[in-house]
């Protein structure tokens, strides 16, 4: 069962990052591969109108470099990249979306049998497909607002409240829409099959506030930052745009949420819950929303949180006194001293493929 340490206990928290300063001092001489490049649109998204210094490339591999952790950026787009992946000691990723997020790079890395930081292939596959996710806070008594799916060529059936409509994969609101009259609503729900080709999920707009809660694997469990609203000027919803801030316009602010204990407690131990239930490792983030009333809805998990310089993982993290140094630390040694699976594969040989004879192509 999962140890989680409490926000009160602030002696852990610092005995945790000291030890984890102890650990990197004391295993020096691994080698990180650090995943990042263009497999999604999310990421291509950012890399392609982002400044380099907002990209989570860019200040992970500023960290790595500071606590002297060998390191170099690998490009899963690269035809070499599955051969030269093999020549490191562990994987640190920051792909998000199809391929990168969804356990489909986190397999192919458990094949391999190269430690990984971050959650496994089923906590990572069910929380990256909306509808997945959903299904797991219905079962986990997680509440999450009402929502449907909608697949290609069905009538759009509008009810008459306002909608928010995703894509099932993906983040960063790419492809999502707020619908609020019936005449949107064909229209969005064509973007985001576009966006990807998956039945599509059809959710209840809540009015609210936006709140996200990062989690981070520490040597003696897990630890939940403070609840954060998100702030977003000129924009009806916490859309692609505002998360983008390609104009570095400063939109977007986040900030310590100041809503009643109880509700804050509430919070934190629904995203808990969705931790201990979808089975995350090392790190994550559960984003929801908090209506006027005080009612709480979640909405997603994350489990390979943005990690730029102002990210808000990283503010949650700094709340609870830790830098990103020590996430880093903490990613890095949550990987390399998980027990490795017990499985009779081959260590993989890489070599010239060899030509088919003409009579069998």
């Amino acid at each position: 069962m999962t140890t989680h340490i409490t926000h009160l206990d602030r002696a852990t928290v610092t005995r945790d990052a000291e030890t984890l300063r102890t650990w990197l001092e004391d295993n020096r001489g691994f080698k990180v591969a650090l995943v990042y490049g263009g497999l999604s649109a999310e990421d291509r998204l950012y890399i392609e109108q982002s400044p380099t210094d907002q990209l989570s490339v860019t200040a992970l591999a500023e960290t790595l470099a500071g606590i002297g952790v060998p390191f170099s950026i690998l490009n899963p787009c690269d035809e070499t990249f599955i051969q030269e992946i093999t020549e490191y000691d562990v994987a640190l990723s920051n792909l998000h979306g199809p391929y990168g997020e969804d356990g489909r790079l986190q397999g192919l890395l458990d094949y391999l049998r190269i430690p990984f930081c971050g959650s496994g292939v089923a906590a990572s596959a069910t929380a990256a497909d909306k509808v997945l996710c959903k299904q797991a806070m219905a079962g986990l008594g997680v509440p999450t607002p009402p929502w449907r799916v909608w697949s290609h060529g069905k009538e759009p059936g509008w009810a008459g409240r306002p909608l928010m409509v995703k894509p099932p994969l993906g983040g960063s609101s790419v492809g999502m829409s707020l619908v609020s009259q019936a005449a949107e609503l064909g229209p969005a729900l064509q973007r985001a099959w576009e966006t990807d080709p998956s039945p599509v999920l059809v959710e209840d707009y809540i009015a609210g506030h936006p709140v996200t809660i990062g989690l981070l694997e520490l040597p003696s469990g897990v630890l939940a930052f403070p609840p954060l609203v998100t702030l977003v000027d000129d924009a009806v919803f916490y859309d692609a745009a505002s998360k983008l801030d390609a104009a570095a316009a400063k939109a977007v602010s986040v900030e310590p949420a100041n809503f009643p204990r109880p509700v804050l407690d509430c919070l934190i131990g629904h995203a808990r819950t969705l931790w201990d239930g979808l089975g995350c490792r090392g790190a994550a983030r559960v984003d929801f929303i908090v209506a006027p009333d005080g009612d709480l809805y979640a909405l997603e998990v994350n489990t390979t949180p943005g990690m730029s310089r102002d990210s808000n993982f990283v503010v949650g993290g700094r709340l609870r006194g830790l830098t990103r140094d020590d996430l880093v630390r903490a990613f890095l040694h949550e990987a390399l001293t998980r027990p490795a699976y017990d499985v009779p594969l081959p260590t993989p040989v890489f070599g010239t493929p060899t030509a088919l004879p003409e009579h069998a192509t």
